[in-house]
């Protein structure tokens, strides 16, 4: 049985790198994809759920104006945080948080981007939907949802990744603008639609 949530503590107290992100070519390459195929430039705000030891984040934030970095494993953020002050960015808050059960930032705030990288196809049951909707939830109009997760088999996951992808494509208000299948990966971006003018953005309370 491989690693579930409950695992990645230890595992990172065991190793500051267990799946080998800065060494593995197949890390790196995923890594250039992901960043070349991300549609804007610059973001305003960016928020990462499964950042662990930092190599995305670090590259994310060159490229926004505030970011949030979340891992369920305090280890993880450790090293996240250590990564960030060697490339001297400042602009990243980093959160420990079990998602979707704590989640990391306040009812109501909302990014351009949000990244999910190798984490949502460890959540099973009723959890899902629940990240899911809180993902969608806090994507500004116009903003970007990107998701990329291994494709082959893997030990201890519950959701298969063209299954677990296929369900951000039944959501409402949703408009997948990149698809990437790789032999062992596969990326997709969706952009949620701009409200009329005038309108609230789902999911945000009135004054």
């Amino acid at each position: 049985m491989g690693p579930v949530m409950n695992d990645f503590e230890t595992l990172y107290r065991q190793s500051a790198d267990p799946w080998q992100v800065r060494s593995s070519w197949y890390e790196q390459r995923k890594r250039a994809v992901l960043m070349a195929s991300l549609p804007q430039p610059r973001y305003a705000r960016i928020l990462e759920l499964g950042c662990g030891n930092g190599e995305m984040t670090r590259r994310l934030a060159a490229r926004c104006d505030a970011m949030v970095a979340v891992d369920g494993a305090a280890t993880a953020i450790a090293l996240c945080q250590q990564a960030l002050r060697q490339d001297g960015l400042r602009n990243v808050r980093t959160r420990v948080a079990r998602l979707p059960d704590e989640w990391p930032v306040d009812e109501g705030a909302t990014f351009d981007l949000i990244v999910v990288s190798e984490l949502a196809y460890y959540i099973a049951g009723t959890d899902l939907p629940v990240f899911l909707a809180r993902c969608r939830a806090m994507l500004a109009p116009g903003g970007e949802w990107a998701m990329c997760h291994y494709t082959r088999d893997l030990d201890g996951r519950p959701q298969p990744t063209p299954a677990l992808h296929a369900r951000i494509d039944a959501l409402e208000g949703l408009c997948r603008v990149v698809h990437h299948q790789d032999e062992r990966y596969l990326l997709d971006i969706w952009r949620r639609g701009r409200e009329r003018p005038g309108a609230r953005p789902e999911g945000l309370k009135p004054d």
